[in-house]
């Protein structure tokens, strides 16, 4: 672990033209479900090549911060518990501002290019909120200085920023840092998720899952566990994912299950993580299932949909579940492909039926060392949109990883394949899915 020290904390405040909404923006049902896993994370990676002094960088993403947050006013304001009515909401006014570090590490090396993740470092390269007592910050950043280059680290509170939304926000403030317009304005209403799931459903999951509010804490098992884990980071690049997607096909027709729909590239890297984590965690003589376990963006899926700006959380969950034997079989890959496109049909189908993924979980808990869990997604292009006028980063991470099994998906760096971020418990159970990984994309 290198030393990361802080140079400097300060707050980039509201500008006075920013649009503050005219009363707090209240959580939907979905939202409230986060309360209790908050914390999203990510750092952002740049080669020294082509970078201004640090100092520059640093004042550079301060005014163009504040720029962003014109249109981005409710991530300056806190989460509040509103005791009168039972909600939470993001209250927001002109004395807010955002958390802004700025930090040195020089003696930290090849972070963005490793492999295997020095994860104590990297975790130092994100800003600390806390945000287990409301009210509590919504959006923190940080800069540090490495040998080399720099990171930028996020720390969101994860009842109101989703993987969409937060890489809308990262592609509007590198937009404003290069001195232009961003490409979406983001929308903060959250009516069309109530036609749905209205304020006392809302209401109904606080007192179900934070029943101590203002106080939030984190679950314990997610802290534990996170201290322990192993984490390594791959790449799926565009002539393997094609070979991937034609050798899915090609098991399906040869084992008589032939798949609906050539596999999405989401289906095919699913299809092949769930492969490789089955054959690290079980025998192929296990009577047992394992299960998969992700989250899809339910914007498109509602009726009527969500406005295509819509900035908040707005996911739902699908489980997949298939004997340990049929993914240590010649057909695993097709097998694994066919039951994922089974469950994005469900969710096609019946938006909102497993939206209260708490209470799934709970039912789960007995098969942890067997359920592997996927966010992100290949649509989300972190190398394209990040760009703040000094290239696009080199490698980006996601930081908080909570559960043994996860793992984390993001568009790759040549534009075309897949980052597969994973994290399990056992370096021996990492081990075994590389040497799987690299066989099934031969």
């Amino acid at each position: 672990m290198s030393a990361v020290s802080i140079v400097d904390v300060s707050y980039v405040a509201l500008p006075a033209t920013a649009a503050l909404p005219p009363e707090p923006i209240k959580l939907t049902a979905i939202e409230s479900l986060w309360l209790t896993i908050p914390v999203l994370q990510h750092v952002l990676f740049y080669e020294a090549a082509g970078l201004p002094p640090f100092d520059s960088v640093v004042q550079s993403l301060r005014s163009s911060l504040g720029l962003t947050l014109q249109s981005f006013a409710p991530l300056a304001g806190k989460l509040v518990y509103l005791e009168d009515t039972g909600d939470v909401a993001i209250a927001c006014s002109a004395s807010d501002g955002v958390k802004f570090v700025a930090a040195d590490a020089p003696a930290a090396r090849r972070l963005a290019g490793d492999e295997l993740h020095d994860l104590k470092t990297i975790e130092r390269l994100v800003p600390e909120l806390d945000l287990t007592r409301l009210p509590a910050s919504v959006l923190a950043v940080q800069v540090t200085r490495l040998e080399g280059g720099l990171a930028v680290g996020f720390t969101v509170h994860h009842g109101v920023v989703d993987g969409k939304s937060f890489w809308m926000l990262v592609e509007a403030w590198a937009a404003a840092c290069r001195g232009e317009a961003p490409a979406a304005t983001p929308c903060f209403d959250r009516s069309a998720i109530k036609l749905h799931l209205d304020e006392e459903m809302a209401r109904s999951v606080l007192r179900k899952y934070t029943p101590k509010l203002p106080e939030v804490p984190e679950l314990d098992l997610i802290v534990e566990e996170r201290e322990r884990f192993t984490r390594r980071t791959f790449t799926v690049d565009a002539q393997q994912l094609e070979r991937l997607k034609q050798r899915i096909v090609r098991e399906g027709e040869a084992h008589g299950t032939p798949l609906r729909r050539p596999p999405s590239t989401f289906v095919a890297v699913v299809a092949v993580a769930w492969t490789c984590f089955a054959r690290c965690m079980t025998a192929a003589a296990d009577d047992g299932e394992v299960f998969l376990m992700f989250l899809a963006d339910l914007r498109e899926r509602l009726n009527p949909p969500v406005d295509a700006g819509y900035f908040g959380t707005c996911l739902t969950v699908c489980v997949a579940r298939l004997p340990a034997r049929d993914l240590h079989g010649d057909g695993a890959l097709a097998a694994a492909a066919s039951a994922t496109q089974e469950e994005i049909r469900r969710v096609a189908e019946d938006p909102l039926g497993r939206w209260d993924f708490m209470t799934l979980a709970g039912s789960m808990a007995q098969h942890r060392d067997k359920f592997m869990n996927v966010s992100g997604s290949p649509g989300f292009r972190p190398y394209d949109v990040a760009d703040f006028g000094w290239g696009k980063p080199r490698r980006t991470e996601p930081i908080r990883m909570n559960h043994d099994g996860q793992v984390a998906l993001v568009r790759g760096k040549d534009g075309h394949g897949v980052q597969v971020s994973v994290s399990l418990l056992r370096s021996a159970h990492m081990d075994t899915f590389k040497s799987q990984l690299i066989e099934l994309l031969e």
